[in-house]
């Protein structure tokens, strides 16, 4: 059962706007980097909009200026707000909640990360 579910994903003309959501459903660790990423049809996973664990953001070049992804305080929910979608921007777009972990000092007391995937939800973007 996934922890992380994403929303929001449609099919809708270039030009228009849509907005995504995800909420984290699993543990909530201290410290945790959360963002969007997307994968289109014959293409690797890219990175779209990421908010750091020091909680700096992050956005793909393709995106700057028309995404804006935040964060519901008090609630583990991220958004994506994408404006003057176009036609490449269609892929499936997905969630990850990657929290930050340190081990215990008798196995090295070296951090290490804990990737937390939503199963993503498809944005169509038509001409």
């Amino acid at each position: 059962q996934a922890r992380v579910v994403e929303s929001g994903g449609g099919l809708v003309q270039a030009g228009e706007s849509l907005n995504l959501s995800c909420t984290n459903f699993g543990e909530v660790f201290s410290m945790e980097s959360r963002g969007w990423y997307r994968q289109a049809p014959g293409k690797q996973r890219e990175s779209v909009a990421v908010i750091g664990v020091g909680r700096d953001i992050r956005y793909a070049d393709a995106v700057k200026g028309r995404f804006t992804v935040s964060k519901d305080p008090g609630k583990e929910t991220l958004f994506l707000e994408m404006k003057n979608l176009q036609v490449e921007d269609t892929a499936v777009y997905y969630c990850n909640f990657q929290a930050l972990e340190r081990r215990s000092l008798s196995e090295g007391g070296t951090f290490y990360t804990i990737d937390n995937w939503g199963e993503g939800t498809e944005v169509t973007v038509s001409s």
